[in-house]
């Protein structure tokens, strides 16, 4: 099982993939919003979408497990 993490604190502004889908390796999943800046959350391995765990809205530390992939 592969984790998907912030890399900082922020707002979860977008969801750009749902669950059951297929990611590759560099693709933006979640987009977050810190300082006035949006913040792109990249997948650092290939698999599929098992659970994403935060929403639009959600605020977020640094190192937080944003999604799982299987």
């Amino acid at each position: 099982m592969k984790e998907i993490y912030s890399s900082m604190a922020g707002t979860v502004f977008q969801v750009l993939a749902a669950e059951g889908d297929t990611v590759s390796k560099g693709q933006t999943v979640l987009v977050l919003e810190s300082m006035k800046m949006e913040i792109p959350v990249d997948s650092e391995h290939d698999g599929t979408l098992k659970e994403i765990k935060v929403a639009v809205g959600d605020f977020v530390n640094e190192g937080d497990i944003l999604a799982v992939l299987a």
